[in-house]
């Protein structure tokens, strides 16, 4: 099960179901992948595809951190 937590522009933001403990999202765009960490800090786990979209990317979870990271504890700690 990956649920999307968000989208914003191309980019479709989710989890995967019990993937590992550490808090991340994946980034799903036409040209390809990411996984982030989101703590201690926002950073770039993996890319697949993405070159150029990966600031936009990170822009985009950094403005929405606070919600995924709660997404995170609603989907994974409930």
């Amino acid at each position: 099960m990956a649920p999307t937590v968000l989208r914003q522009g191309q980019f479709r933001l989710f989890f995967f179901s019990r993937e590992e403990p550490r808090i991340h999202v994946h980034v799903a765009h036409p040209d390809g992948e990411a996984k982030y960490w989101l703590t201690p800090e926002v950073r770039l786990a993996i890319s697949v595809g993405l070159n150029q979209q990966l600031r936009e990317a990170q822009s985009v979870i950094e403005t929405h951190l606070g919600e995924l990271t709660d997404a995170w504890h609603r989907h994974f700690c409930a």
